[in-house]
């Protein structure tokens, strides 16, 4: 009997991702100007070498950016401190912005409460690209909130309050469990769920396939934190959980005796990629 194979809707490209994508290709292809991102476009070693190939390159810190004097800087998906864009400017550089709107959104609210006094706390990896750069926009005292010992520590000090954003690839139980610990700190706090639709959408379906399937592949880049979360959700409901870049990451041989497998990947992952994977499983 063939095995059976359930690929997730919602795997592949999210909207912001394909957006970022889509802007850097278009760059690379106009002739006589150099292209390059302020970190990697998207967290996916395949695309970004891809890319390398087509003369883009990654630049990863102010001081490199400092020493540019011409070209086209590419802000990724997952957004920049508003520094950035004033460094880009101040260097005459050719400036592309290609942040995700979920993630401008969240830039926005951040900046208007702080000037209205209110402290904001930010829930997500305090060393993921996309937080850093929501610090960036803050104008008040931040923090930076991503387990349930940091939401207990955490003691509100402005007298205006305090909001709650989310980094938008955040897991959607956990962000409710730290959001339900902080609000016990104060009465006046404003908790704004920014975390994408997308993103709840893949974690809501991936749960779903994963408790009914023999065994689970969640592939995505190694330094995808949304492909990080699928992997951890997946792995609750499946033991036979398998975290893969690309098909060559698979040993196919290990599933030979399982009758129903589930495919699912993260926002920054090529469906050429995905489609790799279903094949092989489907063989």
């Amino acid at each position: 009997m063939p095995m059976k194979v359930i690929k997730a809707k919602t795997a592949g490209f999210c909207f912001g991702v394909k957006r970022a994508v889509e802007k850097v290709y278009e760059q690379a292809g106009q002739e006589n100007s150099r292209v390059y991102t302020y970190g990697p476009i998207i967290h996916n070693e395949e695309v970004v070498r891809d890319l390398e190939k087509r003369g883009v390159q990654v630049i990863n810190s102010q001081d490199e950016l400092k020493e540019l004097t011409e070209g086209t800087v590419v802000i990724r998906s997952h957004g920049v401190p508003a520094s950035i864009y004033e460094l880009i400017q101040s260097r005459h550089l050719t400036l592309v912005d290609a942040t995700c709107p979920f993630v401008r959104k969240i830039h926005r609210i951040v900046k208007r409460e702080g000037e209205n006094g209110r402290e904001i706390v930010i829930i997500g990896n305090a060393s993921h690209p996309e937080v850093e750069g929501i610090r960036g926009w803050c104008v008040s005292r931040v923090t930076v909130v991503g387990n349930t010992q940091e939401a207990e520590n955490f003691v509100p000090e402005s007298p205006k309050g305090v909001c709650v954003v989310s980094q938008t690839t955040f897991n959607y139980k956990k962000f409710n469990k730290l959001v339900e610990i902080l609000s016990k700190k104060r009465y006046d706090i404003l908790v704004l769920n920014t975390i994408c639709n997308a993103t709840e959408e893949r974690q809501t379906e991936a749960r779903q396939i994963a408790a009914q399937v023999d065994a689970m592949i969640v592939i995505g880049g190694r330094h995808s934190s949304n492909t990080q979360k699928l992997f951890e959700i997946c792995k609750e409901e499946c033991t036979n959980t398998y975290y893969i870049q690309t098909l060559e990451d698979l040993d196919v041989r290990s599933m030979q005796s399982m009758s129903c497998v589930g495919i699912t990947a993260g926002a920054s992952t090529p469906n050429n990629i995905i489609e790799e994977v279903q094949k092989e499983c489907q063989k």
